[in-house]
């Protein structure tokens, strides 16, 4: 059994198992360039958080499978009536009904492309990406808006286009199972644990 504490539903309630909390003793921060005063100490603390993903969570699960779902409202009385949206959102923006989820995957694979990019060389804490981080925004073909995401193979250019690959082995079921790689990437250059 794990240390760190698990989560299920069952009857339509979080059911918590194991410890959620760690505490690890202070440790003294010395100055080693003048006598090893104490200039401070260590804090450290292991929490685990809940994180849910309500009506998102089908759209996690999904990348798991090779899957990039998206959201179309098809209200017949809205004034957006039609219209696609990825990232996925559960209601319309503008007459909120509930959105018709829909599979993107082979409007993605055949016209995605880099609308925008930076690369980043340094990142925050607890960053999960290898750096440096070249994150880019994708536009597909019918699609109303701009996908952020990051590329894991080559070097990003304005109009590029690019296919995505999904972390299928050993999903983490968050954004991160989700990158993308220059059209004609070989499989043989893809992360560990990524397919197309």
């Amino acid at each position: 059994m794990s240390m760190y504490g698990q989560v299920y539903v069952k009857n339509n309630q979080y059911k918590l198992k194991g410890s959620f909390h760690h505490l690890t003793p202070n440790t003294p921060i010395r100055n080693a360039d003048d006598g090893w005063k104490l200039l401070g100490v260590t804090n450290p603390r292991d929490m685990t958080y809940i994180h849910s993903y309500g009506g998102e969570a089908l759209f996690f699960e999904s990348l798991s499978k090779g899957m990039l779902l998206a959201t179309r409202c098809d209200n017949s009385a809205c004034e957006t009536n039609g219209t696609i949206y990825i990232p996925f959102r559960i209601h319309c923006p503008d007459c909120l009904a509930r959105n018709t989820v829909i599979d993107l995957s082979d409007i993605a694979k055949t016209t995605a492309r880099v609308h925008t990019f930076m690369t980043c060389a340094r990142s925050g804490a607890f960053n999960m990406l290898d750096k440096p981080m070249r994150f880019i925004n994708i536009e597909f073909a019918g699609v109303a808006t701009i996908l952020m995401s990051y590329l894991s193979v080559g070097e990003p250019a304005i109009g590029m286009k690019v296919v995505p690959i999904f972390k299928t082995c050993g999903p983490t079921f968050t954004i991160l199972d989700l990158s993308w790689v220059p059209e004609g990437t070989n499989a043989s250059l893809l992360p560990e644990g990524f397919s197309f």
